[in-house]
């Protein structure tokens, strides 16, 4: 039940964007970092199950940036696909550091292309901009909205265009309303961002504003006899997913299976990482400058197995420039 957040409304920053990830804790997973060559110029964690090794929320040193979510279906099941979700953020932030392709246009070709064998998503993502070499008033070309739900280019919804403008995105479709999660999420940031500029924060007051603000947890606790899969039912209900259920839970996945999903040529039983103990895995905020700078903060809250680390162990902070800002 993953969440993204992203805004418009604070002064100094064009663009602000803060996430959870939420996963089962057993899911292996590569810390946020400069990916290698020849996509060293991409910033982001990795997927590390599945062959692909797809993301969830990257960043380019060219200022292409792009998150995605899945879809809960009416089942409130997550299909998982033949095809990677990650790999179809992994294809936006690898594209050429020279290519001049709008967000438009790789709207256009996505949809077109289709995203058959794919599970539900929801893909945010644009290219980031300097606000005074921009023809848009505020200054941002704006991000894109594309999900399995898009059948052509008029389906694509765009957001962050204006000065003063919050949304959340969460596994339903974008204006879902009737998450909770999402209302809560919006509310909160907008009014974090104005009390932060009205007391004069500095920029990692901020940032630890706004991960208090994505570890709000008001889920409600499972009740005695309640059965798993109604409870997941509740998970709309919290920004916040502490950790849920019981390694009682996992179920092991045989050699074959290993091989098949994560391609490595050998493979022994483990526990699936798609079952077992689910919760917020990890949580990261964007802070896009005024001058182009890019503050990425990602904080992990369990380690490789499933263990909870103390507060800021598993942070990761990286600061660049945007080029051609």
């Amino acid at each position: 039940m993953c969440i993204v957040i992203v805004t418009t409304a604070h002064p100094d920053y064009p663009l602000i964007l803060a996430n959870n990830r939420d996963e089962y804790l057993h899911r292996p997973t590569l810390a946020a970092d400069w990916w290698d060559s020849p996509n060293q110029h991409v910033l982001g964690g990795r997927d590390n199950f599945r062959p692909e090794h797809g993301t969830w929320l990257g960043i380019t040193k060219q200022g292409r940036l792009a998150c995605l979510t899945n879809f809960k279906e009416p089942t409130m099941e997550f299909v998982q696909g033949r095809r990677s979700r990650g790999a179809v953020v992994n294809h936006f932030l690898k594209t050429s550091s020279s290519s001049a392709q709008t967000t438009e246009e790789v709207a256009e070709a996505l949809i077109e292309e289709g995203v058959d064998g794919i599970g539900g998503f929801s893909l945010l993502f644009g290219q980031l901009r300097n606000p005074k070499r921009s023809d848009e008033k505020s200054g941002f070309p704006g991000l894109a909205i594309v999900s399995n739900r898009s059948q052509n280019v008029h389906d694509v919804k765009w957001l962050c265009k204006e000065p003063q403008e919050t949304h959340a995105l969460s596994n339903s479709h974008y204006g879902d309303r009737s998450w909770p999660k999402v209302v809560h999420a919006e509310q909160m940031v907008q009014d974090g961002i104005k009390e932060s500029y009205e007391s004069k924060e500095d920029e990692d007051a901020l940032i630890d504003r706004l991960l208090n603000i994505v570890s709000t947890d008001t889920l409600p606790r499972q009740k005695v006899g309640e059965q798993w899969d109604i409870y997941l039912n509740q998970l709309r209900n919290s920004v916040f997913v502490p950790a849920i259920g019981t390694d009682k839970l996992a179920k092991e996945k045989d050699a074959d299976q290993v091989r098949a999903a994560s391609g490595t040529p050998n493979g022994t039983a483990v526990v699936n990482p798609n079952t077992g103990v689910y919760g917020t895995q990890k949580q990261t905020v964007v802070l896009v400058d005024r001058q182009g700078k890019v503050t990425y903060l990602e904080r992990t809250l369990f380690d490789n197995d499933g263990k909870p680390l103390a507060r800021g162990k598993g942070d990761r902070k990286f600061e660049f420039d945007i080029e051609g800002w």
